[in-house]
């Protein structure tokens, strides 16, 4: 520990017997070779070394500073029941290898690897912070452990944290650093409130499960937690090594920081390739995403729990950059940050259990998606005075009056390498404001689930698809987890998607011609539209589906493109994980309704310019809506097989069919 570095007074609850244990000879000569278990107290005098043989056990009561440490191939050392060894050498905590995943503690554990440590080496005995997940007892060891007394040094590893100050309420211009697995940085729980000024962290080395933040560099867990982090630089890689996690309804607002995790290089190979749903083993991100990579860079979990992302950049190697998973009613936000991924897969943000998340003034730079979508509520909108101010207040982000003056006023932009949002599951986006939305491929896909998408152009939102679709409705093609026995993880990703071949059979109970409570929804106002809106739900009990409309609204809008029920088709008639980015590859033919009605309103001052046939089940015009065709071409409407005129003012239901001449 550096000498400006102060702390607390906190007296460890060891083992009342150390003084007694301490056995000075172990420290300065090899253990004998008949002897399995040896006790060393502590000792800091240099030049003093430790060597734990093989086959023998070396149980530290206290913590032990040598100058050399050896573990023989075979040999352990360990700390006592209830406690925790860590291992630091010249400030770098070290050494720590997880046990297998398939072993009696579920490969939750951590022991010092065999080998030779020169340099001031510290092993250090904490008292254990054992964290409850499942059926499962993850054992965290953390530089700095808070809680709502303070920083709690039983419980921490002073050896770690190198230059800056720590107090019971702050810690400033402190640096962690490791290469050992699964060691986490500052913990703080308990309704502990705690200030993480200008800290510098990195690490490198596999974790373990980013469903609990065992291997995080920074977790704010617990009711009454309020955890704010300005001015870091976290920097980590390796297997589910996050760089934040906010858990358990604690308060986490994050500033003027920069976060970035890298894929770790070798995930264990007793892990499934295929990968697991088992939220308690699972690193990897589930390929039937369509994605790739094995750390995300946050998590947000628990109930009602918070997580503030302001003036801030938060990247992953692939995967994802904010995550909110294995939560309920949570809400993530984020201003004026850029959102990323910077090896050409991942999303910007993951949304599931009825969260709410809010993106003002940020710039996504993502491989794949904005967003996954599996239940939620998502804005992406301008930084305006007044949006922040609402959401600093309401969301308790704690900016000063002076932070939110120099705050500047942005324009959310969006450029995804191939959607904006994936739906799995029922829930809405609202773009609005100047926010703009550049994608590789379709702008919203939305995988048969009741999607809810508001956009008001009025200030100047655009969207840009590139291939031309703003809207795609279709059956899921995401594979199943199949269930295993025998391992510790209950599934596996063993699925395959068979696409549905033949005509789908007509619904005798689902209705077409008029919106249903289940149907995906689309509102545009005041904006220009160039592109396609498709609806290629296959229904009739297809994936347990009778049916699903598209419902299109415009307002004061211009639409230039198709609308149509279509049939899809993949490029490869199966997907398993070899072809996991076929998954959302899809191309349409347009085709008459059959389960899959197109509901089409154009109200007020609005207009649609029909690019090429269109099959509708409903269309409305308001009195002073049109429908024309390209320049120099017109537009024919047929309702049941019978030529019909389009008026202004005017329903049409049935079998619509659209045709450019």
């Amino acid at each position: 520990m550096d000498q400006d570095v102060t702390y607390r007074a906190r007296p460890r609850a060891l083992l009342v017997a150390i003084a007694g244990l301490a056995v000075t000879p172990a420290l300065t000569t090899p253990a004998s070779a008949h002897s399995t278990k040896h006790t060393a107290g502590h000792s800091t005098k240099a030049g003093k070394t430790l060597v734990v043989g093989s086959g023998e056990t070396l149980e530290l009561t206290a913590t032990t500073t040598v100058s050399r440490l050896v573990i023989k191939e075979g040999g352990v050392i360990a700390a006592p029941e209830g406690h925790r060894l860590t291992l630091t050498v010249n400030g770098v905590e070290t050494g720590a290898e997880l046990s297998e995943l398939t072993d009696g503690y579920g490969g939750l554990a951590t022991a010092v690897a065999a080998g030779t440590y020169r340099g001031t080496v510290v092993l250090d005995v904490a008292v254990a912070n054992d964290v409850p997940f499942g059926d499962l007892s993850f054992p965290i060891r953390q530089a700095l452990y808070v809680d709502s007394a303070g920083v709690d040094e039983s419980r921490s590893v002073p050896s770690n944290v190198r230059g800056g100050t720590v107090t019971d309420t702050a810690a400033r211009g402190i640096t962690l650093l490791s290469n050992g697995e699964s060691y986490n940085g500052v913990y703080v729980t308990g309704g502990g409130s705690y200030n993480l000024t200008r800290p510098r962290i990195a690490f490198d080395g596999n974790g373990r499960c980013d469903f609990i933040g065992y291997g995080a560099s920074v977790v704010g867990t617990g009711e009454g937690t309020n955890l704010v982090v300005d001015g870091a630089v976290i920097r980590n890689e390796g297997v589910v090594r996050t760089a934040v996690i906010a858990d358990a309804t604690a308060n986490v607002v994050v500033k003027n920081s920069t976060l970035h995790c890298a894929d770790g290089s070798h995930v264990p190979d007793e892990y499934p390739e295929t990968g697991t749903g088992d939220t308690r083993y699972m690193i990897t991100v589930p390929w039937m995403l369509g994605l790739s990579g094995n750390v995300r860079t946050t998590n947000l979990l628990g109930a009602s729990t918070r997580a503030s992302y302001v003036n801030s950049s938060i990247t992953s190697e692939k995967w994802g950059a904010l995550s909110v998973d294995g939560g309920s009613k949570c809400t993530l936000t984020a201003i004026n940050s850029h959102i990323g991924n910077t090896k050409g897969q991942g999303y910007g943000s993951y949304a599931i259990g009825s969260v709410t998340e809010h993106f003002l003034g940020c710039t996504f730079d993502v491989g794949d998606y904005a967003l996954i979508h599996w239940g939620a509520s998502a804005h992406y909108g301008d930084s305006t005075r007044e949006a922040v101010a609402a959401l600093n207040d309401s969301l308790e982000i704690g900016l000063t009056k002076a932070e939110l003056k120099k705050l500047p006023v942005r324009s959310t932009v969006i450029d995804a390498g191939r959607f904006m949002v994936l739906w799995y599951a029922a829930g809405s986006v609202t773009v609005d404001g100047g926010t703009r939305v550049r994608t590789g491929k379709t702008t919203f896909m939305c995988k048969a689930v009741a999607a809810e998408v508001t956009v008001d152009g009025s200030e100047g939102a655009t969207l840009d698809p590139g291939n031309g679709v703003i809207f795609q409705l279709m059956d899921t093609d995401r594979p199943s987890s199949v269930p295993v026995t025998g391992k510790p993880w209950k599934t596996e990703m063993t699925g395959t998607y068979t696409e549905p071949t033949g005509a789908p059979a007509k619904s005798s109970t689902w209705v077409t011609t008029s919106a249903q409570a289940t149907d995906a929804t689309a509102s545009f106002t005041d904006i220009k539209l160039s592109g396609d809106f498709y609806n290629a739900v296959r229904g009739g009990g297809n994936a347990g589906l009778q049916g699903q409309n598209l419902v299109l609204d415009l307002t004061r809008t211009t639409l230039k493109g198709v609308v149509s029920a279509t049939t899809t088709k993949h490029r490869v008639p199966t997907i398993t994980i070899a072809g996991y980015r076929e998954i959302s590859e899809v191309t349409n033919t347009v085709s008459p309704v059959v389960n899959n009605g197109v509901v089409v309103t154009l109200g007020s001052g609005s207009s649609w310019t029909v690019t090429g046939t269109s099959y509708l089940s409903a269309l409305t015009l308001a009195a002073d809506a049109t429908v024309k065709a390209p320049r120099g071409k017109a537009v024919t409407l047929t309702v049941d097989g019978t030529p019909t005129a389009i008026e202004a003012g005017h329903s049409y239901t049935g079998a619509l069919t659209l045709t450019v001449a």
